[in-house]
């Protein structure tokens, strides 16, 4: 979900933009994706547990103020439901997360000239 909501407004940016970098942001959205993750799962070996988004549902009571045809003003308890969320810390193991770092490490160097091949296809294709 992290990752979405990173993503998102390079979706929108993508969206705009010339045809060259829309094109360019395309071929190289795995590469961010593996980034982002690779950023997260480093951060989470600094700290030595991960971070997981819970999500509460929170009813606050109020007060609510209506006027009447009348224009007479009457109040009345009213609830407004809202999601709370937070993050908490979840137990992780070390070893496990240090190989999954290894291991997006060596995917992202793998599509490194995949990439590179892409973004120089997109430069031919969409002379500036």
């Amino acid at each position: 979900m992290r990752a979405a909501l990173i993503l998102l407004p390079l979706v929108a940016l993508a969206a705009c933009g010339t045809p060259r970098e829309r094109c360019i942001n395309e071929v190289t959205s795995n590469q961010r994706t593996l980034n982002a993750l690779i950023a997260e799962t480093q951060a989470n070996i600094d700290r030595g547990y991960a971070l997981a988004e819970r999500s509460e549902v929170v009813t606050i009571d109020r007060t609510c103020t209506q006027t009447l045809e009348s224009g007479e003003e009457v109040r009345f308890p009213c609830d407004e439901v809202m999601t709370r969320e937070y993050k908490v810390p979840v137990a992780i193991d070390l070893n496990a997360e240090q190989a999954k770092l290894q291991s997006l490490i060596q995917r992202r160097e793998a599509m490194a000239s995949t990439v590179q091949d892409g973004i120089n296809q997109c430069v031919a294709i969409h002379p500036e």
